[in-house]
């Protein structure tokens, strides 16, 4: 099928951007709310560990909410162009506008938005996803964007991914992502694992969980770059080409992987170097909630009822 198959001349109805998609907003709102809820209670801990749990807690949201957000985000290959191009099939009417290209692991998400966005009588804002994970049919999506008839630049940057295009980085990018996809989440439940491993008293297992979470972060990283072998083709639009670079969630889920590697081999070389020091991190802030406070005098409960029993009180005779 190519580009203008099934394309009619016609003035299709723009739809506005979606903005985040609707999975990765939920996950940023639960991340959000354990966040917040973290923070209600946080005043009622004492002393120093205070900073000790803020610390421990915030960051092990971070690393979990940045593994998740990673897998639904768009940005891990990235390009925008600002350019005159054509808007509709068979016409010579030309706009300006802003184009964006963002890849992810799931399939790719094309935006168009008019500069400025009323032009020739219509709002040119679109954002378009186009889908080829598991079950889905990108060919499929790609022909019913042609039906609708959506702009010229939506339906150009779509086919150059599409199975049938000469381009033939379709398949690359599909299996690049699944891959990328299905280590991000064995990295997830390392995770979860190591934060229920750091509370028991084994905490060396908590870091090989945490060495392990970032290898497997790292995993996905290399599996989305080595696609960057295969050669994209020239994406021009009006008289302005786009090009393509690794985006925020490339970078990111990279940084989360050498900082997961980082914290892991600190925890077991405490362990192994100074596992008293290693317990004192871990354990020593609840410890200090139980003990009492320095220079407050010991408890020491009596019942009134009963006698206490003193040295001179007790008297021990025999009688040969």
């Amino acid at each position: 099928m190519t580009l203008w198959d099934g394309v009619l001349p016609f003035y299709p109805q723009p739809r506005h951007a979606a903005g985040l998609s609707v999975p990765l907003l939920i996950v940023i709102l639960v991340f959000l709310v354990l966040a917040a809820s973290f923070l209600l209670i946080l005043p009622g801990i004492r002393g120093h560990s205070r900073w000790f749990w803020l610390v421990r807690v915030l960051l092990s949201l971070f690393i979990g909410a940045e593994i998740v957000a990673a897998h639904f985000s768009a940005e891990w290959s990235v390009g925008s162009v600002s350019t005159k191009t054509s808007y509709k099939a068979f016409s010579v009417e030309r706009v300006r506008a802003h184009v964006g290209l963002h890849v992810g692991l799931e399939g790719v998400n094309i935006t168009l938005t008019g500069t400025p966005v009323q032009q020739l009588n219509e709002t040119i804002d679109y954002n378009e996803q186009f889908v080829w994970r598991v079950g889905q049919n990108y060919a499929g999506a790609y022909a019913e964007a042609l039906e609708k008839g959506l702009p010229y630049p939506v339906l150009y940057l779509a086919e150059k991914f599409t199975p049938s295009s000469p381009c033939g980085v379709y398949r690359q990018y599909r299996l690049a992502g699944h891959y990328a996809s299905a280590t991000l989440w064995v990295a997830f439940c390392f995770w979860l694992l190591s934060n229920m491993l750091l509370s028991m008293p084994v905490p060396h297992y908590g870091g090989l969980a945490l060495l392990i979470t970032g290898a497997f972060a790292l995993f996905s990283v290399f599996a989305f770059a080595s696609i960057s072998s295969v050669p994209l083709c020239q994406l021009r639009l009006g008289s302005s080409e786009l090009t393509t670079h690794y985006g925020a969630a490339f970078w990111i889920t990279l940084a989360t992987g050498v900082l997961c590697l980082l914290l892991g081999a600190a925890v077991l070389s405490l362990h192994y170097a100074r596992p008293s020091a290693l317990r004192l991190f871990l354990e020593g802030s609840v410890k200090d909630l139980e003990s009492p406070a320095k220079g407050s005098s010991p408890l020491v409960l009596s019942n009134p009822l009963h006698k206490q029993f003193r040295a001179s009180d007790l008297t021990i005779s025999t009688n040969l």
